[in-house]
């Protein structure tokens, strides 16, 4: 679909949805192997070792990678471009994860292979998602697109890739083994990875960018942009704390996912099917968030939105897993939660994108979520040694109350109250020649 009549504030030229369109294609396929691989791979350690402990450091020795490189490969983002980092990351992906049920299959699969196969599949993941994230404001200005709507766009992806990936899941693991589960996720970063290389348009996803040098001097190094990116960040207080918060959240939604629900799973009874009910109901209510949000959030308030979202997305979903209550009841606090959750990513992406400068997108979002993302590797091995330790329902509990204590304390710093100011060094930053991104949210006071 194209429009050659320039919008205010917009890009001349030709409007194009094709490249948003795109992105959020391969979004959506790989993040719903990920989602499949959440229900598989746990379960698949689970009953073969019988230990929450180990499961735990399988998803540690995913995620603890995925941090890493992730951080480091930001700059490497923003010089290389993030269209050709993300189809061969997405393919060494499909690779390593392709390579779990082969070699279980031909009986060679020992577990300390199995932690390395995880570790490279973590390694790839990070820069992949990366790429594709770092690709969307691109997409949004190529179709005109306020930011809102388009981070909500990719919000309404995820969510929806994560209602289909753990009902598939959960059903694959049930009626065919959680090996099954492997391999439908290796196809699906397999296919993400043609529809970046052959789907995009080829001026898309290209280098970013840098501010121009002195006559005879290089571009910056590898060193010298990894450090701007902690300079930027350093700068930003908003950013700053968000990053501290979501921290701790996410250590605490990792140990959630996968450990705390599928011992629950195994103790009551549900088994994987039970899991993906639970995902799928909660990825459901969070697809209708993650719309209604791309409609309506740039008119509401940011910080009313955001701590309203995290208060029912985060402690509901531990109580009623620890009450023991039935599980109709347990799959409306889960839809209550994933109601929830779908207006904060939005209103994350909207607020970095708008802060950060274009040329330094990639280094900034890398540290940011490598940064934010810190915990989920200890998530899974801390909640499976205190599970361990003293069982189930008092790590729910505690969990919870964590969970509820952070998103409710931190909102009194004063940082937020520049998230429901639109702009930042970002808007002030340009490099020469970039256009301008039109601002959709409320005035500042």
């Amino acid at each position: 679909m194209t429009d050659d009549a320039p919008e205010a504030g917009g890009i001349p030229g030709k409007r194009s949805l094709r490249p948003l369109g795109g992105v959020l294609a391969a979004m959506a396929v790989s993040l719903t192997g990920t989602r499949i691989s959440v229900v598989a791979l746990p379960w698949f350690v689970l009953v073969t070792t019988g230990s929450a402990t180990l499961t735990g450091l399988v998803a540690f020795c995913e995620m603890a990678p995925y941090v890493v490189v992730k951080a480091l490969t930001g700059p490497l983002v923003d010089r290389i471009g993030p269209r050709a980092v993300s189809w061969t990351t997405d393919l060494a992906s499909a690779t390593a994860a392709a390579a779990v049920p082969l070699l279980h299959a031909l009986d060679l699969l020992s577990f300390p292979l199995l932690l390395a196969l995880v570790a490279l599949i973590g390694a790839a993941r990070g820069p992949g998602d990366l790429a594709k994230e770092v690709m969307v404001p691109e997409a949004a200005e190529r179709g005109r697109v306020p930011l809102e709507r388009a981070t909500g766009l990719s919000g309404v992806i995820e969510r929806l890739a994560s209602t289909v990936g753990l009902a598939v899941g959960g059903s694959l693991v049930a009626l065919l083994g959680p090996l099954t589960g492997l391999a439908v996720n290796a196809g699906c970063f397999a296919l993400g990875s043609v529809i970046v290389k052959l789907a995009l348009p080829r001026g898309m996803g290209h280098a970013a960018e840098e501010a121009p040098s002195q006559a005879g001097e290089t571009g910056p190094g590898y060193w010298r942009r990894f450090g701007e990116g902690f300079t930027f960040l350093r700068g930003e207080p908003l950013l700053l704390t968000v990053i501290v918060m979501v921290g701790i959240t996410n250590l605490l939604d990792a140990g959630f996912n996968t450990v705390l629900v599928p011992v629950w799973a195994r103790e009551s009874g549900g088994g994987p099917a039970a899991i993906g009910l639970l995902g799928s109901v909660l990825g459901a209510a969070a697809v209708g968030g993650s719309l209604i949000a791309a409609v309506v959030a740039h008119r509401l308030r940011r910080r009313v939105v955001f701590f309203a979202g995290f208060l029912l997305a985060g402690a509901p979903r531990f109580a009623v897993l620890a009450l023991d209550a039935p599980m109709g009841v347990v799959a409306a606090a889960f839809a209550v939660s994933g109601f929830g959750a779908g207006f904060i990513n939005p209103v994350l992406g909207a607020v970095l994108f708008e802060r950060v400068p274009r040329r330094m997108l990639g280094r900034v979002n890398a540290l940011g979520d490598s940064l934010s993302w810190a915990g989920i590797p200890l998530g899974g091995l801390l909640a499976g040694a205190a599970v361990t330790a003293v069982g189930l329902v008092p790590v729910l509990l505690a969990c919870g109350a964590a969970y509820f204590l952070t998103t409710s304390l931190t909102g009194l710093r004063p940082e937020w109250r520049e998230m429901d100011r639109p702009g930042g060094r970002g808007a002030r930053e340009r490099p020469p020649g970039e256009q301008a991104q039109p601002v959709s949210g409320r005035p500042s006071a």
